[in-house]
C-alpha cells in the first residue's frame, strides 16, 4: 500500500498539441481550481492531502469524449474536480477543454477512476 492515502490527479488531451509551458500552466489551473473545490466540499480530504504533502499525478487521455467521460464518473463518485476551459488567448482557440483534476481525495477513489490510464 502507498505511503499516501489521498491524491490529486490531472488528466490531459494527447490529442492537443501544446508547448510544455502551456501544459505547465494548465496543470497549475487545474490543480488550485480542483484543490479548491476539495477545500469547499471535502475539507477532511483537502486537509489530509496537504498534511501528507499534496502527491499529484498526470496522466492522459486520448480525446475531449474520454476526458468528459472521467468528469462524469469523478461526479457520479462525489469526487471534487474541476475542468479546466482555455480562454484562448495563447495557442488554442477560446473553449478549448485542456484538462481535469481530480481530487485532492481518497486514493482509492481517484484511481477508480483514472487507475488505467498511462502516464503523462
Amino acid at each position: 500500500m502507498s505511503e499516501f492515502e489521498y491524491k490529486q490527479v490531472i488528466i490531459f488531451r494527447s490529442d492537443l498539441k501544446l508547448s510544455k509551458g502551456k501544459i505547465a500552466a494548465q496543470a497549475g489551473h487545474a490543480a488550485v481550481s480542483a484543490a479548491q473545490e476539495a477545500h469547499n466540499r471535502c475539507r477532511r480530504w483537502w486537509e489530509a492531502w496537504l498534511f501528507e504533502g499534496q502527491r499529484k499525478v498526470a496522466v492522459k487521455v486520448k480525446d475531449e469524449n474520454e476526458l468528459l467521460e472521467l468528469e462524469k464518473q469523478a461526479n457520479d463518485l462525489g469526487l471534487p474536480n474541476a475542468l479546466i476551459v482555455d480562454k484562448g488567448l495563447t495557442e488554442i482557440p477560446p473553449g478549448t477543454i485542456t484538462c481535469l483534476g481530480i481530487g485532492p481525495a481518497p486514493a482509492a477513489k481517484v484511481d477508480s477512476v483514472t487507475g488505467k490510464l498511462s502516464l503523462l
